[in-house]
């Protein structure tokens, strides 16, 4: 049983009829961006593009800019699947006459494979989970405030685990070959990080003369455990 939201402006009829013969719990809020501020969690969203695709479209790129973490799937018509394409953002679409079995599988699967992709998203090592789904990383459960080049750096480091990086080579892979700034920068973005990861700190390890690494500790059951992607 899933927690589903329907995105909808109509007031007089169901968007997905279906959904009343499902043990799926289903909770509606009008189809408009103020309406977000303050949307109960879900599992998956159902936005009603029946009678407004413009409508429907733009609320749907503003829920992928903000960085909606659950699929969206779109309620049609027939005649507005001609509509849709990949720039929606959207998981999949239903259509409004669909049966309850066709809906729930589409729910199920959309879901599933939702949470396939969450998961394989994760990289865990030594004490550290770094979600690159969600651009977020946590030192056993504890959230790390990282700015965006800060997990950046931590995420490339713990996918590499043990390999040394020159400044150079750091600062091609995580700034980008059009950066023009000194590897000092590279420096002070270790320092940051390793002040964030506090007593975890000797996992961003210095190789002098050369570079850094990302430390991996095995005979330590706290801190242990090569980087692996759950």
């Amino acid at each position: 049983m899933a927690q589903l939201l329907i995105l909808t402006s109509a007031t007089d009829v169901e968007a997905l009829p279906s959904l009343a013969l499902l043990s799926h719990r289903v909770r509606s809020i009008p189809a408009e961006p103020a309406s977000l501020v303050n949307a109960p969690s879900s599992d998956l969203i159902l936005v009603d593009a029946r009678a407004d695709l413009a409508s429907a479209k733009s609320l749907c790129k503003i829920l992928t800019t903000t960085g909606v973490n659950v699929p969206l799937v779109l309620i049609l018509t027939e005649g507005g699947l001609t509509a849709v394409s990949a720039d929606w953002g959207a998981s999949d679409v239903i259509l409004e006459s669909a049966g309850p079995a066709e809906v729930d599988a589409r729910i199920r699967l959309v879901i599933g494979r939702a949470t396939e992709v969450h998961t394989a998203s994760k990289i865990q090592a030594s004490g550290v989970v770094i979600d690159e789904a969600s651009y977020s990383a946590k030192v056993h459960g504890t959230p790390l405030d990282l700015t965006f080049k800060e997990f950046e750096l931590l995420r490339f480091l713990a996918t590499h685990p043990s390999r040394v990086f020159t400044r150079e080579q750091l600062l091609s892979e995580v700034w980008g070959y059009d950066y023009f700034g000194g590897t000092r920068t590279v420096d002070v973005h270790v320092r940051r990080l390793r002040a964030k990861l506090g007593d975890l700190e000797s996992l961003i390890g210095t190789v002098r003369n050369v570079g850094y690494r990302f430390n991996v500790y095995e005979d330590d059951d706290e801190r242990s455990g090569s980087a692996v992607r759950s």
